[in-house]
């Protein structure tokens, strides 16, 4: 592969999930041999371990806003908050059952998780641990993931049951239910940094990304992308830009989405094993993978445009950059047909 990457060895089983943090010089990462760890980015190890606490798989973690405190779900039906610095536990809230997710709100002031126990979700302070709302078979099955909106109001959540919901805080009621979005379970949910766009990731091979700021996707199709990966897609996140979207999947692959276009700029394959989770930076330089072969891998994307697999299938496409009519900014024109021209970029059609 023309993409330099690092792995980076020190978990002893599947790593669920992966972080970039505190300005992209150090990664979070968690694991099923029931330790988190925090790794510095230039040296490639870990120079902070959070364990002996948890008695079972993790299944995610994830850093408040200013990098302090860790949040952690696991199998072991809890959810803990930790001290970045001292490594040491704040709280713990038991759950019924396993919990399968974990999420901070933007301003960092509730914690969220999905526990299988009637697919439930809880909302809780995120510094006294106090549950605020307990939604109670929120799903038919097993919920996946959950995740904060950006206006840190609501709360969205998909699962196995293969819908996808938006839980509005405020009014303390269900604000948006998709049941028609993919064909399987849906493994994985993220928002655009401004929340206007929502993207899925589903054992159907496909990923959707959603207009829930204009609620287009009710009359229009939401935007597909698809053929990225040979088996189901088990993670996605957008770049901060929200220029791309990188997913991982089952087939041991990461595949790199461009939004303007919907289609894959390029595949990075090594992973021995399922690909569980993704990361990018803020500066679009590094991709970080996590995989149930223990490790997790560091890839340096930089060049990624020069590569000529990537050029030959823009110029397949036979698509043009063109300076968007509305934002001024530049995107890869498409010709849908000879008589349609685009004059603006995705983003701007899609709001308008």
């Amino acid at each position: 592969s023309q993409i330099h990457f690092e792995i980076l060895r020190g978990h002893g089983d599947t790593v669920s999930s992966c972080h970039f943090c505190f300005e992209d010089t150090k990664i979070l990462s968690c694991s099923y041999d029931r330790t988190v760890k925090l790794w510095d980015v230039e040296k490639g190890f870990p120079i902070q371990v959070f364990e002996e606490e948890h008695t079972a798989p993790i299944s995610e973690c994830n850093l408040t806003p200013d990098d302090r405190r860790v949040v952690t779900s696991s199998y072991d039906n809890t959810v803990k908050a930790w001290d970045m610095e001292t490594g040491k536990m704040l709280w713990t809230v038991e759950h019924e059952s396993i919990v399968t997710s974990c999420n901070i709100s933007c301003d960092g002031r509730y914690v969220i998780s999905g526990s299988d126990k009637e697919n439930t979700i809880y909302v809780f302070d995120a510094v006294s641990a106090r549950v605020v709302s307990r939604i109670q078979g929120h799903h038919k099955s097993t919920i996946t993931r959950c995740c904060f909106h950006p206006d840190n109001h609501r709360v969205t959540s998909v699962s196995y049951d293969k819908t996808i919901k938006l839980w509005d805080m405020t009014t303390r009621s269900t604000s948006i239910t998709i049941n028609e979005g993919h064909s399987n379970a849906i493994s994985d949910c993220c928002f655009t940094s401004d929340g206007h766009y929502l993207c899925t990731a589903s054992w159907d091979r496909s990923l959707k990304i959603w207009d829930i700021k204009t609620g287009e996707f009710q009359c229009h199709e939401p935007v597909s992308l698809s053929q990225g990966h040979e088996g189901s897609v088990s993670s996605c996140l957008f770049s901060q830009d929200a220029s791309l979207v990188v997913s991982g999947g089952y087939d041991k692959t990461i595949a790199i989405w461009d939004t303007e276009t919907g289609c894959k700029k390029l595949s990075l394959k090594g992973h021995w094993d399922w690909v569980t989770d993704v990361a990018i930076s803020k500066n679009k330089k590094w991709i970080l993978s996590a995989s149930k072969d223990s490790t997790l891998r560091l890839w340096n994307i930089e060049k990624m445009d020069h590569i000529p697999s990537v050029t030959e299938s823009r110029k397949a496409r036979g698509s043009k950059i063109a300076q968007c009519e509305e934002c001024e900014k530049p995107f890869l024109c498409l010709q849908r047909s000879d008589s349609e021209v685009i004059s603006r970029c995705v983003f701007c059609r899609l709001s308008s």
